[in-house]
């Protein structure tokens, strides 16, 4: 089934040198960029993380020192990066909790103004875990009949989490070819920041979704704990999730 699209679709896979948000890079990036009119454009970059790259994570993806001494780093191919999915949604697997908070980290460390506050998020891996709770290799050999070779390569992920959520649409039904509905399914919440430590509740107001907080409406903790906001920005969160705590205290300061 071909997607039903109004926007260009950029289905894109990290490989990094960790699973922390705030201090891993992305040593490699691949994407697929589909068209409303069905072109597919493919591109897959090596980047080079300035940091040494863990045993364990070259065991995953294969990506040494080595492959990436010589490729450039994030800061140098962002603004062309950001151009290139500029006016596009975004689709991934697991892409909600780990892809595209880590892409935002990468843009604001680079000093580049990336806005995806518009921008559909499809993640493909909670349609998955919503209908069959399996991972993308067995999603693939599921939905497609196909192995997956190279696994936990950028560019066989990508290709092979693109053409689940083409079965995916062919399979069920019930499942709309719209990017918002799929966006609205595949979300589990509605978060404020892009690594969900702060979420809508059911009144549309921002609440902190960790901690001794949990469920309390942010405005309301900047107002009765004044250290919290110092002791956020102080610690180990990321710049997106800092910057959005900033606009909701600003908010609050200048409404008074």
């Amino acid at each position: 089934m071909q997607l039903n699209l109004k926007n260009p679709l950029v289905f894109f896979d990290l490989e990094t040198t960790g699973i922390n948000i705030v201090k891993d890079r992305i040593v490699e990036i691949s994407y697929v960029k589909v068209f409303p009119n069905g072109k597919e454009e493919v591109k897959t970059r090596r980047i080079n993380p300035e940091m040494p790259i863990p045993a364990e994570s070259t065991a995953i993806h294969g990506i040494t020192d080595e492959d990436v001494k010589d490729c450039p780093t994030f800061k140098e191919i962002a603004k062309s990066l950001a151009a290139q999915i500029e006016g596009c949604d975004l689709a991934g697997f697991n892409s909600n909790r780990f892809d595209i908070p880590l892409l935002v980290e990468e843009f604001l460390r680079a000093g580049v103004d990336l806005d995806l506050n518009k921008r559909k998020f499809v993640d493909v891996q909670t349609i998955f875990h919503k209908m069959e709770q399996r991972t993308l290799a067995a999603a693939y050999k599921f939905y497609c009949d196909k192995s997956l070779e190279n696994a936990h390569s950028a560019e066989a992920d990508t290709y092979a989490t693109y053409e689940v959520l083409k079965a995916q649409l062919d399979r069920y039904p019930e499942l709309e070819n719209d990017i918002k509905y799929l966006s609205e399914f595949s979300s589990f919440n509605t978060n404020v920041d892009f690594a969900g430590r702060m979420v809508y509740n059911d009144k549309g107001e921002e609440v902190f979704n960790f901690g001794k907080y949990k469920g309390q409406r942010v405005e309301d903790v900047l107002k009765n704990d004044q250290g919290y906001y110092g002791w956020m920005m102080q610690g180990d969160f990321p710049l997106n999730t800092k910057n959005v705590l900033t606009q909701i205290k600003l908010r609050s300061f200048n409404s008074k």
